[in-house]
């Protein structure tokens, strides 16, 4: 069968399997509602609480002594403990949260359990360079721009490390910098725009950055400059499945095949092929001959299962996880022990740092391939696509030759700035929650967790909403066999909170809280800090998640102050690593009043409510 195209735009643990049907998209594995039972004395779910201003007598429990001075990190006001409680006003614009810390500026030590991780898609986050905007004969569709490439690079990311350190970010996800697949695909189940691989889930070549998103140079440069703040690079990589086949890349590298007297029908630039009026973006395959043995010079059917030529067809995904078709992307055949040779377009791609490897699997490549930006680099971790659909040999397999190439950089680096010594593996495995599974055995330190965007949605209305949630996470991950999750409010590819809100500014700033006191690791997506609002979507609703960061909004006072507060919030986590990794406890119902603890870092948050 021809492949039908029909990309979710990032391949994810929730992308449509392969429909043998025909275009079509599942949609059984989307998040689902999370109930939010709080124990009795807490706020309904559905209920907006009042934020109060006025002095409160917090009570401390064990965690300060009597007579020990503490403060307030927001507002920065000092009180002694009296009688078991200190009495603080909040700051004005706190959101009636007093943050309470010992008052000797001790600061905890960082912990990957309780990390602050900011996710940003490279190409949408920040422009360093105008002169590397279109490469390889990408164009802007002047239209929306859904599907095509903005600008951002690694030099805009560079450039926003310091705000990264104001927000109190301690790890940056970036989205995986591969040398994309050149031309696009038609995007959404219309084909209603040009789906280029602006996001880095549609890898051409393993080896190199693509021009887009910048060097090797302005890479390292990143690395280096986010290591001298103490921030850690958390790269995305993909085991699962290269990027499309595309006009232009078969046109540039000399793979596939059309019908014979097709080209005629075709601009002298293949990728610059301009539906008619009848006709949507999908409609370039109808020129394509599928069957053509020419797509052995492509990955070659001992690389991938793809359904064209001699390529073996891939099954249902929701039946075969492991060796099914996300999205109809080709499937990396990584559980195949066959030694295989270099695929024929990357012998012949010049700008290749790909070699040839002697008895070498699929795996051995992708492995040696994705470790290599850890040894050149020093890169401390690895986000990992559709972690499910790779067999968790070859999970563990990467977690090893990552754990060596880092030590293998620092020792090549000794007097760099290297904050991590343990190479650090989150995977994606939708629907994944707050439970120890078994990819916690097959080499991650920690697996995102899905449950908290509908969650936090109660605990922005009001925080007390938030405590059985707090205490089920905490109980759960200090258990008898300690884990780790990474929670969010907003994604690539589920929605953006700032929508969810409504575009309600109150309820942004006080996500902040919500989300950054969660138990365990938190991921902020760029722009959650700032209210970034949803943007132009076609017929893939995820495509709007992955707006421009609205960095003019910074000069709106209402931005601002929300940007504040999240900095405020983001502050008091980074110094303080019980928030994330320290045990819950309860203190008091009115008013709200918790702690955190883990060692000798131990603090207080409590809300006040008119």
């Amino acid at each position: 069968m021809k492949p039908c195209v029909t990309p979710l735009s990032f391949s994810t643990g929730m992308a449509a399997a392969l429909l043998i049907t025909g275009c079509a998209t599942d949609n059984s594995q989307r998040p689902h509602a999370a109930a939010v039972a709080g124990p009795p004395g807490t706020v309904p779910t559905d209920m907006f609480c009042e934020a109060g201003t006025n002095e409160i007598s917090i009570p401390v429990g064990n965690i300060f002594a009597e007579g020990e001075q503490v403060r307030d990190f927001y507002s920065g006001r000092m009180a002694r403990v009296q009688d078991g409680q200190v009495t603080l006003k909040p700051a004005d614009d706190a959101e009636g949260l007093v943050l309470l810390e010992p008052a000797d500026d001790s600061i905890g030590q960082f912990k990957w359990a309780g990390a602050t991780v900011y996710f940003a898609v490279t190409d949408r986050f920040a422009n360093g360079r105008t002169d590397n905007d279109l490469n390889y004969g990408r164009e802007r569709d002047g239209k929306d721009e859904i599907g095509t490439f903005h600008g951002g690079d690694f030099a805009g990311l560079t450039q926003k490390l310091d705000y990264l350190s104001q927000l109190g970010v301690n790890a940056v996800w970036i989205t995986p910098p591969f040398e994309q697949m050149h031309g696009w695909v038609g995007g959404g189940d219309r084909g209603d725009f040009r789906h280029y691989g602006y996001h880095g889930y549609y890898a051409l070549d393993f080896t190199v950055p693509d021009a887009n998103f910048g060097t090797r140079e302005e890479f390292r440069t990143l690395v280096e400059e986010a290591h001298k703040r103490d921030i850690r690079v958390v790269m995305d990589v993909v085991m699962n499945h290269p990027g499309y086949s595309t006009l232009q890349d078969m046109q540039t590298f000399g793979f596939g095949s059309l019908y014979e007297g097709f080209a005629k029908h075709l601009p002298d630039q293949w990728g610059q092929w301009q539906p008619e009026s009848w006709e949507n973006n999908h409609a370039y395959h109808a020129f394509i001959d599928y069957d053509h043995s020419d797509w052995r010079q492509w990955w070659g059917k001992d690389w991938v299962r793809a359904g064209i030529a001699d390529y073996d067809t891939p099954p249902n995904a929701s039946i075969d996880a492991q060796r099914g078709s996300l999205a109809f992307l080709p499937d990396f055949k990584t559980e195949s022990e066959q030694t295989v040779d270099l695929p024929l377009f990357l012998k012949n791609k010049t700008s290749s740092r790909a070699e040839a490897m002697a008895d070498a699997t699929v795996r051995d490549y992708l492995v040696t391939w994705l470790t290599s930006w850890v040894r050149d680099f020093g890169v401390d971790g690895f986000r990992v696509d559709t972690a499910k659909h790779v067999e968790p040999e070859a999970w563990n397999e990467l977690k090893q030759q990552a754990q060596q190439a880092l030590n293998d950089y620092r020792a090549a680096n000794p007097d760099a700035a290297l904050p991590a010594e343990e190479f650090w593996m989150v995977a994606e495995v939708f629907p994944h929650s707050v439970r120890r599974s078994g990819y916690f055995d097959a080499g991650f330190d920690a697996v995102i967790n899905f449950d908290l965007q509908e969650e936090a949605n109660a605990g922005a209305k009001c925080l007390p909403a938030m405590e059985s949630v707090y205490q089920d996470y905490a109980s759960r991950m200090h258990g008898e066999t300690p884990f780790n999750v990474m929670s969010y409010i907003s994604s690539h590819d589920t929605n953006l909170f700032s929508r969810i809100a409504g575009g309600d500014p109150v309820l942004q700033k006080r996500a902040a809280a919500a989300l950054l006191l969660t138990p365990g690791a938190v991921q902020i997506f760029y722009g959650d800090e700032t209210g970034r609002p949803f943007g132009a979507t076609g017929s893939d609703p995820h495509q709007g998640t992955r707006s421009d960061m609205n960095w003019a909004d910074l000069e709106q006072p209402e931005t601002a102050n929300i940007l504040g507060h999240w900095q405020a919030l983001g502050q008091f986590r980074d110094r303080h690593p019980a928030v994330g990794a320290g045990a819950h406890k309860l203190i008091s119902q009115q008013p709200y009043t918790f702690s955190r603890t883990h060692g000798d870092d131990r603090i207080i948050v409590a809300f006040a409510r008119k």
